[in-house]
């Protein structure tokens, strides 16, 4: 019944949002070194920036942007954000993360390339602070 009620939250929530990428994060992401990688849009400042990773077990990062500025013109963008992680393994871990980005987004065809750094205070299982966390986004917008 729970999964039933989370599947139906995350479809009412997700369905009034528009403009989606997807694609993949290369580099130090919670629980391996490659997640799927997706942005839902917001509004103009701010959107849902959302991981998975496969690894020794299953990363989970929602971050919420609430910054989003053009930087020097309509191309390049700059973005902040925090959010919940959680790893799906062992052993199990549970905390914040936040991240920092530059990203371009191509005229010409629909992609975008970025990098980012994502600091993270893990809470469970163990406590402590992570600030080597680099990576490099390349999504297709839908």
């Amino acid at each position: 019944m729970k999964k039933i009620l989370i599947t139906l939250l995350f479809t009412i929530s997700f369905s009034q949002i528009n403009a989606q990428e997807l694609g993949v994060r290369f580099g130090d992401v919670t629980g391996g070194n490659v997640a799927i990688d997706a942005i839902l849009s917001m509004g103009e400042t701010t959107r849902i920036h959302a991981d998975v990773s496969f690894g020794n077990g299953v990363g989970i990062d929602l971050l919420w942007d609430f910054i989003y500025e053009p930087l020097g013109g309509e191309d390049l963008h700059w973005y902040a954000g925090l959010g919940p992680y959680a790893f799906l393994g062992d052993p199990f871990a549970l905390g914040a993360v936040g991240e920092i980005g530059l990203e371009y987004r191509f005229n010409e065809f629909p992609l975008v390339i970025g990098a980012d750094w994502r600091p993270y205070f893990r809470i469970i299982d163990n406590t402590d602070i992570g600030v080597n966390s680099f990576g490099l986004n390349v999504r297709w917008v839908f």
